[in-house]
């Protein structure tokens, strides 16, 4: 019997993280947006496409973004019990007049 060299395992696959872009709804917690990412999917039996909504959190380290701004958040390691996404970057600011009273 002759002995056979075990083929070499496989590399393992490196996962990558789903980046997600979404609308900031909220952020009067510290270090935390809520973001409201919006899809399209059809109706199960009619087939007319309707508009869904999932609100996520997200860490904001820096507390960097205001409501109104379009973000892109990355999928991470779970930081609470609700919380497994981290912002990455924003895309566009909020436009800020619309919200400030004038005396």
């Amino acid at each position: 019997m002759s002995k056979q060299a075990k083929p070499a395992a496989p590399a393992p696959e490196e996962k990558v993280a789903k980046t997600i872009t979404g609308k900031v709804v909220s952020n009067k917690m510290e270090k935390t947006i809520t973001v409201v990412v919006e899809r399209y999917e059809p109706h199960p039996r009619y087939g007319k496409y309707m508009r869904r909504t999932t609100r996520l959190l997200a860490h904001d380290e820096n507390n960097e973004s205001r409501e109104g701004d379009v973000v892109a958040i990355q999928e991470c390691r779970p930081l609470s019990r609700r919380k497994n996404f981290r912002l990455v970057r924003v895309i566009s600011r909020a436009d800020q007049t619309a919200g400030e009273a004038t005396p």
